[in-house]
């Protein structure tokens, strides 16, 4: 049986036009780190071709190791700025910093992650391959949506996420903007593209 991680855990499901309140469970990541507008910087492209060929060799390693195959999952990015605006009313993409991640089973160990890499870099796979890195990321609750369309298009539901949805509901936020991709971008029309928006955030006087 073949694991698909995104359609077992609740958190990977949201609706368009409603600001969901979820409680997100702890999840390792491969993880990658950068800066800067993701249509023109390069580190943003070299990302995410690092990232994909260790998820695929994980995803192999694990099945002849373990005999556990699972669903290679949707790419994923944490974002944040010194000015949050920078996403919503400025939209000023050139201040965003980044971090791309692929959430992985809970039994891919750091020793996992170094056969991976070393088998990708046979085939002379990602320029930030030595880069990459198992993290675990604990959310928690969270407010989420499921945005439709052009990834320019976010900023006003972003703004009305932040600006009335958390404070209305007696949240304010922490951590960092997250965004799961549930298309690819490559093969996608712009109008159809769909992306989980999720905040982070806890209960004011909590």
């Amino acid at each position: 049986m073949t694991i698909d991680l995104k359609k077992q855990i609740p958190a990977y499901t949201a609706r368009r036009g409603r600001f969901d309140v979820v409680d997100v469970p702890p999840f390792d990541f491969l993880m990658v780190d950068g800066h800067g507008d993701p249509n023109t910087a390069q580190r943003y492209t070299d990302a995410v071709t690092s990232l994909y060929p260790l998820a695929y060799k994980l995803k192999f390693l694990l099945r002849e190791e373990l005999g556990l195959d699972h669903v290679v999952m949707p790419l994923e990015a944490l974002w944040w700025s010194d000015d949050m605006a920078s996403f919503t009313t400025a939209r000023d993409k050139t201040r965003w910093s980044w971090t791309l991640m692929i959430a992985v089973p809970d039994a891919v160990t750091p020793e996992h992650l170094d056969a991976a890499r070393r088998a990708a870099g046979r085939g002379r796979h990602g320029p930030l391959l030595d880069e990459v890195r198992l993290e675990r990321l604990d959310e928690g609750l969270c407010v989420q949506t499921l945005h439709v369309g052009p990834y320019d298009a976010e900023g006003p539901v972003l703004a009305e996420m932040h600006e009335r949805v958390i404070p209305g509901q007696g949240l304010r936020m922490t951590g960092r903007h997250h965004e799961i991709y549930l298309g690819d971008a490559r093969r996608t029309a712009p109008e159809r593209l769909r992306t989980i928006l999720r905040q982070p955030v806890d209960r004011l006087g909590g």
